[in-house]
């Protein structure tokens, strides 16, 4: 991600949360504003088409010894279906294992039938469900 990216980012990401909730209020998600100061030691991936379009992203962060979390992963919706959240995925994933990670954590709301099973098809399986903020949360491991 480039300094530039990140109103396309957000963007990007709030569209998504808008996508599945309905709505989204900004101010729920703060950390969007400064992905990196939100995260330290991230970093944040993005896949642009042809045009030069921000059609996905996502967030990798350690996560202590050996692991490391996928955050705000979004792809545009005209976007999905075609590959570009697997290259992102991979792409975070790559990152992860150059910081030595073994192990990839992440969380999504469980309800979300489409996100969960992508998740599970690239290879992550669900470890547990928790009630979160919004909802019930499907929380995902991947080893690598």
């Amino acid at each position: 991600m480039q300094p530039g990216d990140a109103a396309a980012v957000r963007s990007l990401v709030l569209a998504g949360l808008a996508e599945h909730w309905g709505s989204v209020d900004p101010s729920l998600n703060p950390d969007l504003e400064d992905l990196a100061t939100a995260h330290p030691g991230s970093r944040t991936v993005v896949a642009v088409d042809g045009a030069g379009m921000l059609v996905g992203t996502g967030t990798i962060v350690p996560r202590g010894v050996g692991s490391a979390e996928v955050v705000r992963m979004s792809v545009a919706t005209s976007r999905r279906g075609a590959g570009v959240g697997r290259l992102v995925l991979d792409a975070l994933t790559e990152v992860a294992r150059s910081w030595g990670a073994q192990r990839l954590v992440l969380e999504t709301t469980a309800d979300w039938s489409g996100t969960v099973a992508f998740y599970e098809r690239c290879g992550f399986r669900i470890t547990h469900h928790a009630e979160g903020e919004f909802g019930r949360d499907a929380w995902f491991e991947r080893l690598l």
